[in-house]
């Protein structure tokens, strides 16, 4: 359970015990009472702590209204998952069909259909991320050095080229304040990259070091 998942369920369940307390009380009191007692004496003193049974009773209300506000939150990110999804499957018929391609919106500054699919590729794996941060899964050290591997390669840097204008129009279009901070991250760490050199060509992913065989050899 999420620390906020912990505190919401800490004050619900405090305001329902103080509620169900405040609903006991004339039961408990009339058990407590002495045979005979005066009941407007008892009323007198049940009075002095009205105040607490306003807090008490503000307590549960707002447990309730944390409680609602929670689950309208969760049921938010259930739907935005869910469109997510949907759209990273749209993008994975796209990659496997590339005709397909042509259906999506045209990426200005990609030169060919194999750097097409790179691209498209790469969305997926920033969104996941991106899913991630917005959703305070990863904090952002951890995107830090994330961000900082990533954008040594080739792919990486060429997706963020086309595609970081239109990350930042539909955060801000959607006012998604920690999505926004997301994409200042990956400006920030993709402008660093490229101050820090070229960077490592997709070819050379998976080509060995000059020496490699022959220091494997040995």
């Amino acid at each position: 359970m999420q620390p906020q998942q912990r505190r919401w369920a800490f004050w619900f369940g405090a305001g329902l015990v103080a509620l169900m307390a405040i609903l006991s009380t004339p039961f408990l009191l009339e058990r407590a009472a002495p045979a005979g007692k005066d009941w407007d004496e008892l009323s007198a003193v049940s009075q002095t702590y009205g105040a607490a049974s306003v807090f008490f009773s503000a307590a549960a209300l707002l447990g309730v209204v944390a409680s609602i506000a929670y689950q309208a939150r969760q049921t938010s990110i259930t739907n935005q998952e869910a469109q997510r999804a949907s759209h990273r499957q749209r993008l994975l018929v796209a990659l496997e069909h590339p005709e397909l391609q042509a259906c999506w919106e045209p990426m200005s500054g990609v030169r060919s259909e194999d750097q097409a699919r790179k691209v498209l590729y790469t969305n997926l794996i920033v969104s996941n991320w991106s899913a991630d941060y917005r959703l305070r899964r990863a904090n952002e050290p951890a995107a830090r050095v994330q961000l900082e591997i990533h954008f040594q390669g080739e792919a990486a840097r060429d997706h963020w080229a086309v595609c970081a204008a239109t990350w930042r129009q539909y955060a801000t279009a959607e006012g998604d304040r920690r999505g926004l901070r997301f994409i200042d991250l990956m400006d920030e760490m993709y402008e660093q990259a490229l101050a820090a050199g070229p960077a490592v060509p997709s070819a050379s992913y998976f080509t060995p070091p000059p020496g490699g065989s022959a220091a494997a050899a040995q």
